[in-house]
Formats: structure tokens, C-alpha cells, sequence
């Protein structure tokens, strides 16, 4: 019968590689308000990155919810429902969350006035 001998970095990689995953997927699932809205944007089917064509995670769905606005007209796809405590909370953690970043796509875009 033939000996198998598997190096301890294979070893390690092995026992490691799950744990590895789970902790990726933890802020993925998130515990906090901002966390649950990027997960509901995603979950939705918006995509980091993809604002020129309507589907963009931040300029489509975050940017919107968070500031309580409509989505650009050409967004493909419903903003998910969040609720408005939801919305609260994580202004109150993180206030510049889903604020427009200086020279991003909406830059040039101006505030509504409440």
C-alpha cells in the first residue's frame, strides 16, 4: 500500500479554507442598519459598479434610500423596501452613508431642498 504525504501548509490550507469563507460571508449578512441596507440593495440585484446602465448598488439603490429621494430615471429595478428605522439608525451610526462621493456620477447633481 502506498504512503500519501500531504505537506502541514496543505494540511493547514485545508482546515483554514472553511473558516476563511465564513468569516467573508460575515459582514455580507452584517448585524447593523447599513449592513441590512446594502444586503437588501444586493439582494434586489444591484451591483457595485453599475450605475451607467441602471443597476448601480450606490447611485440606484443605497444613494436613494438614504436620502429619501427618488431613484434616477434610468433605473432598471425597484428599490427594495426598507423601513425607516432601518434607514435612521444607520444614519445615526454612519452619517455620510449613501451621500454622493465628490466627483462621483452624481457630482454634479444637486440636493432637493426639504
Amino acid at each position: 500500500m502506498r504512503q500519501l504525504r500531504i505537506s502541514s501548509a496543505a494540511v493547514c490550507a485545508l482546515l483554514a479554507g472553511p473558516a476563511v469563507a465564513v468569516a467573508a460571508e460575515a459582514p455580507a449578512k452584517g448585524q447593523g442598519p447599513c449592513d441590512e441596507i446594502v444586503a437588501a440593495c444586493k439582494s434586489a440585484g444591484f451591483i457595485e459598479g453599475d450605475y451607467k446602465t441602471g443597476n448601480g448598488l450606490h447611485v440606484d439603490c443605497i444613494d436613494p434610500i438614504m436620502q429619501g429621494t427618488p431613484q434616477p430615471p434610468k433605473a432598471k429595478i425597484p428599490l427594495p423596501k426598507v423601513s425607516a428605522e432601518t434607514v435612521a439608525a444607520c444614519k445615526q451610526k454612519h452619517p455620510n452613508f449613501g451621500e454622493p462621493k465628490p466627483g462621483g456620477p452624481k457630482a454634479g447633481a444637486q440636493k432637493p431642498q426639504s
